[in-house]
């Protein structure tokens, strides 16, 4: 189903760590946007259908998007026309372009991606969420365990071929999707955006949490805020440079300190958001009239 955004009150404290899971929905079989197709002279890669339609009239298409990481997120009066009026602003630059979000585990890729997927216009796909469904794994923790690291990333980079071939997508991409440069090939067909979080925020979240969904953390035992924050840093370190690629680039420190503070954790998902469309304007403009 489509991602829709409502008109409400945020809720009070660390909302903009909270990553939404969407509705079940009762969609069981597979379906056409997100589906393995195996041909004898051709390798086997996913085929996404579709997914470059707003306002799908095949169910099973909405299906897919609401099972791909759609949902809803909730935020102000205020927030909502600004972000309506940057929108605006960004979309005859932007021409259709796909919008990647990229950044640490838990940076709030897939909240801040559906924001920005309803204000634009555009559908919303969660990568990881697209690899589960075309491996029939019901998780990324799961696919580590039973496969590899590199079988998931080997998927990974299938669905984001496949995604660099349509428009008008907000893709929230995983933490790790940085590392392959030949992702980046696929991504820079569109705007890559990344979410700059504090590690010590990361960290915090990710222990309140758990990290049963996170592989990459789960293995090691010990007090969970020192081992998320000792991994993240690690995994930082040799994605740091990777992130860096990004054309445009949303640090949460930066949008507390002109708010007037330095707790990142009490921004919301639309206070983000709407830093992004700056940086996504800014980035496009520029670049725009370095053509002229």
């Amino acid at each position: 189903m489509e991602a829709i955004v409502g008109v409400r009150a945020p809720p009070r404290g660390r909302a903009w760590a909270g990553l939404e899971k969407p509705p079940r929905a009762a969609c069981r079989a597979r379906v056409p946007t997100a589906r393995l197709a195996v041909a004898a002279d051709r390798p086997r890669r996913l085929v996404l259908l579709g997914a470059d339609t707003r306002r799908a009239a095949d169910p099973a298409l909405r299906c897919a998007a609401q099972s791909a990481g759609t949902g809803k997120v909730h935020y102000s009066a205020d927030d909502a026309l600004i972000l309506q009026q940057k929108a605006q602003d960004v979309l005859p630059y932007l021409d259709g372009r796909c919008v990647y979000l990229v950044g640490m585990m838990g940076s709030g890729k897939t909240t801040v991606g559906k924001i920005l997927s309803e204000v634009l216009g555009y559908s919303f796909f969660d990568s990881d969420k697209l690899v589960e469904k075309a491996v029939g794994i019901s998780s990324v923790a799961e696919i580590f365990q039973l496969h590899s690291e590199t079988f998931f990333r080997d998927n990974e980079s299938e669905v984001l071929t496949d995604l660099s071939s349509m428009h008008r997508l907000v893709v929230a991409t995983g933490g790790g999707a940085v590392i392959r440069p030949i992702n980046w090939s696929y991504m820079k067909k569109g705007l890559t955006v990344w979410l700059d979080v504090p590690l010590d925020a990361l960290a915090r979240r990710i222990a309140a949490v758990g990290t049963a969904s996170r592989p990459l953390l789960h293995q090691e035992s010990g007090d969970p805020y020192a081992k998320a924050y000792a991994k993240l840093t690690s995994l930082f370190e040799q994605r740091m440079d990777s992130y860096a690629n990004a054309d445009a680039r949303v640090s949460l420190e930066h949008i507390a300190l002109k708010q007037g503070h330095n707790d990142v954790t009490i921004l919301t998902p639309s206070t983000i958001a709407i830093e992004a469309l700056l940086k996504m304007e800014s980035f496009l403009t520029e670049k725009t009239m370095v053509r002229n």
